[in-house]
């Protein structure tokens, strides 16, 4: 696995969303949510990801993200998606044509 890090997309009160970026690309998109007791979290990465490669980024999400919040949790539930990336969309009008469009 290449040098990945997180940019955090944005932030509330209670969760994060983060893209996982690997060697200058996105690789994979992760929201956390947290509880009093339990931080929640849904990876999306790429197809390319070994068991290992997995295994490693939950450790580097708990150490790096998880702690670093500063919560108290007894929990860390990960749920894994992976897959090809078919891109992101919005309601918000970009064209000027009023329709839902895709951002890359």
């Amino acid at each position: 696995m290449g040098d990945f890090y997180f940019e955090r997309e944005c932030r509330t009160p209670h969760s994060e969303c983060y893209t996982v970026v690997e060697d200058g690309e996105p690789r994979g998109r992760l929201d956390m949510h947290f509880t009093y007791s339990v931080v929640h979290a849904t990876l999306c990465i790429d197809e390319s990801f070994t068991q290992e490669d997995i295994q490693e980024l939950i450790e580097t999400i708990d150490e790096d993200l998880v702690d670093a919040v500063g919560v108290g949790r007894d929990e860390f539930v990960v749920h894994i998606h992976q897959g090809r990336d078919m891109g992101v969309y919005s309601d918000h009008d970009f064209s000027g044509n009023g329709g839902a469009e895709q951002i890359r």
